[in-house]
């Protein structure tokens, strides 16, 4: 009897075990994999269709501006992969789920990687999309000088009012968005912003000058990426990066006694007509701007993206991608 009694604690016991060690995350990283993917799939149909409206505004505007401004014609056709699978922000997506399906080892725990899957779900979500290309899409509107429209947000002159801010030229609306570039430190120890590829164009055509991060961080203007779609358009080490260097330059200011706003402490005014996803995802970038950012988010887990992750119910439902025109 004795002996049958240590045989029933040794199994209880290892029962206890098995129990302890499953990990429910696990499984809902396996169900989400799938979705995430299928949607990425689903949504470059809908580019390839015509169902996202932003989408096909880049296209309607980038011919227009051809005719215009023939000389831009390099720049413009940059531009138009916006409307396509060979925009930067639809590759990134790409990227990001397959650094989690291949190297999952780079985040902390199975929840920043759950976490992760929802964002790149999110982005992937048409609407929010069509949201998200109104940055290009207005880069286009401005090099037009006027004979364009914006879309989705007020007309340069007002924005800059409304946010005390300072010009950045033409593009601005993409400065601080790692799809179409960089922040670089140069020999003086400042950090200033460098276009990816043919976006170096920008400077060139448009005179525009050098911009340093620490005038942009207080004096920048509204954009989508920078004001709604940063926590969930951004891989976790791209938002490690941009905290990394605003506490930087935070730190270099107060070394001076000097005061200095935040890029993020605040959303700009600007946004017009975006859809009520959009503004839910502003929302979730507010909490995350309350929080500081983990020292490596794929060290830790990602806090902002967990802030960043819808988790309404229509969140995890397929929905018409018609619904983007």
């Amino acid at each position: 009897m004795a002996e049958m009694h240590y045989y029933k604690k040794w199994i209880f016991a290892f029962l206890l075990i098995m129990v302890g060690c499953s990990d429910p995350v696990k499984e809902q990283i396996t169900q989400q994999t799938p979705i995430t993917e299928q949607r990425i799939l689903q949504l470059g149909e809908a580019l390839d269709q015509g169902q996202v409206r932003n989408a096909n505004l880049i296209k309607q505007y980038a011919n227009k501006l051809r005719s215009l401004k023939p000389e831009l014609s390099a720049l413009i056709d940059e531009f138009a992969k916006d409307a396509t699978q060979q925009s930067p922000m639809f590759i990134a997506l790409q990227e990001r789920l397959n650094t989690v399906k291949t190297q999952p080892n780079m985040f902390a725990n199975n929840q920043a990687i759950f976490d992760e899957l929802l964002n790149i779900y999110q982005a992937a979500d048409p609407v929010l999309y069509s949201d998200a290309l109104s940055d290009p899409l207005n880069v286009l509107a401005d090099m037009s000088d006027g004979a364009l429209p914006r879309v989705n947000a007020l007309p340069k002159e007002q924005n800059l009012r409304a946010n005390n801010a300072q010009d950045f030229g033409t593009g601005e609306q993409l400065i601080g968005n790692p799809n179409y570039g960089q922040w670089t430190t140069g020999s003086n120890g400042m950090s200033f912003w460098a276009w990816y590829g043919m976006y170096s164009m920008m400077g060139d055509l448009f005179g525009s000058r050098r911009v340093y991060y620490n005038d942009w961080g207080s004096r920048r203007n509204y954009s989508y990426y920078n004001d709604y779609g940063r926590t969930r358009y951004s891989s976790p080490s791209q938002l490690r990066k941009q905290t990394q260097l605003d506490t930087r330059t935070r730190k270099s200011f107060e070394s001076r006694g000097q005061k200095y706003t935040s890029a993020y402490s605040k959303n700009r005014t600007g946004s017009s007509s975006l859809s009520g996803k959009s503004k839910v995802a502003q929302t979730s970038a507010k909490r995350f701007n309350t929080k500081s950012f983990n020292k490596s988010s794929y060290a830790k887990k990602s806090t902002a993206s967990k802030n960043a992750s819808f988790r309404n119910s229509s969140s995890t439902t397929s929905r018409s991608f018609r619904r983007g025109k």
